[in-house]
């Protein structure tokens, strides 16, 4: 079996000789014999990625990267970001039994979410997790009754909602004052005070999230702005922090994934290392999701039909909303080729089976000439991809393979 080519990064995708099978970084002559849809992961992207991470945030000797396991829980990509190093970031019991089941230190592993269930926090306890990321007091009175109850102190910071906008999509802004997520600015020190007098909770730091999908640096430097703010705030009242973190939110390059298959990590950690006064002996953790491993996957689909219709022609495809919701949820724009065809690109309506007419992943967008059997790429999807897909109209979830495993 033929090894598949090794992606040119800074190349778009071009056509090798057929006789081994390959377009561009994907196995074609592998594909053909894969039911599809399917997702595909790009292994040594991935492992790239997380060395362009590890060499620029160890230029910061205070800064900790966790991986916010929310965007891809496959198990497979979780062990090698494990290897990597990275700790996790958990919204949810499962995705804390997720990540220690592959491996990562229960000391790495921060808990967050507006709704933590009692045995979501009991599990937090019982795995000693690094800290409990609360988004309010009621919630606070809860971690500490459960401490009680197991003898055990909980490490806490307190989520603040900085009330900033980001320039991103409404349905994944997090840190505007209508949003419901973390403590409102002005509640913050009461909250403090309040754990500071609870005997099975121990305060430890300010956690901020503010978005995702955020390319424009401004949005990063305005929320170190206001965690300034308030640091010296607190600092009138004798109150120091000895974690801030930072959330994530850096985006992807959805419109050139060939190009730019990396993020710009050092402008990345390079503007909170400028913009953010840290106090002497603070770490700030990054809690990186979409950015980690957004580039490095793939949902392959197959032609299932080309219709033309009165206006337009479809292409479609045994994929659908069901399988990647952002199009449908977000409106997300995904580039799609057509991996299987040389000819001359036309403009497709790119729609899937589901009875819904949300059901499109792209309108008139240009593709290699399209027939029925042809794999499709949608690119850009190890992203909330995989993790979000449903059973609706009784589907089967899609199967998922890495680069690795088509060697």
């Amino acid at each position: 079996m033929p090894k598949p080519a090794t992606a040119n990064y800074g190349m778009t995708i071009s056509i090798t000789s057929k006789d081994n099978g390959m377009k561009g970084k994907f196995p074609i002559n592998r594909f053909e014999r894969i039911d599809t849809p399917f997702y595909y992961y790009d292994t040594a992207l991935l492992r790239k990625t997380l060395e362009a991470i590890k060499a620029e945030a160890v230029k910061h000797k205070n800064f900790v990267v966790h991986y916010a396991v929310k965007a891809n829980a496959n198990a497979k990509i979780l062990n090698i970001i494990r290897e990597s190093g990275l700790g996790a970031d958990c919204v949810s019991g499962g995705e804390i039994q997720a990540a220690i089941k592959a491996g990562f230190p229960s000391n790495s592993i921060v808990y967050a979410g507006v709704g933590k269930s009692d045995w979501e926090i009991e599990l937090g306890l019982e795995k000693n997790i690094f800290c409990f990321n609360v988004e309010s007091t009621a919630e606070l009175q809860v971690i500490n009754e459960l401490a009680r109850q197991k003898m055990k102190v909980a490490r806490v910071a307190f989520r603040i909602n900085p009330d900033i906008g980001a320039h991103t999509h409404a349905n994944i802004t997090t840190g505007l004052a209508e949003n419901k997520f973390g403590i409102a600015m002005q509640d913050m020190e009461q909250a403090i005070n309040t754990a500071q007098q609870l005997t099975n909770v121990s305060f430890v730091g300010l956690h901020f999230h503010i978005g995702s999908q955020i390319t424009d640096m401004g949005d990063f430097i305005a929320l170190c702005n206001r965690i300034n703010e308030l640091q010296d705030k607190l600092e009138q009242h004798h109150i120091n922090v000895e974690h801030i973190n930072v959330g994530g939110g850096l985006g992807i390059d959805y419109q050139h994934p060939n190009r730019v298959p990396i993020p710009d990590f050092k402008d990345y950690f390079n503007t909170y290392a400028k913009h953010l006064k840290l106090r002497d002996g603070q770490q700030v953790h990054f809690e990186l999701g979409r950015a980690v491993v957004g580039q490095c996957g793939s949902l392959i689909t197959k032609v299932l039909y080309v219709k033309q219709g009165t206006a337009k022609k479809f292409a479609i495809v045994d994929a659908g909303m069901t399988d990647l919701i952002r199009p449908a949820l977000y409106h997300a724009y995904h580039k799609i080729e057509n991996i299987s065809s040389n000819s001359a690109p036309e403009p497709y309506d790119v729609v899937g089976p589901i009875c819904e007419s949300s059901d499109v992943f792209a309108k008139q967008t240009e593709l290699n000439q399209c027939e029925r059997g042809d794999l499709l790429a949608i690119r850009s999807a190890g992203a909330y991809g995989e993790i979000m897909a449903s059973q609706y109209n009784c589907r089967q979830l899609p199967t998922e393979y890495t680069s690795e495993e088509m060697i």
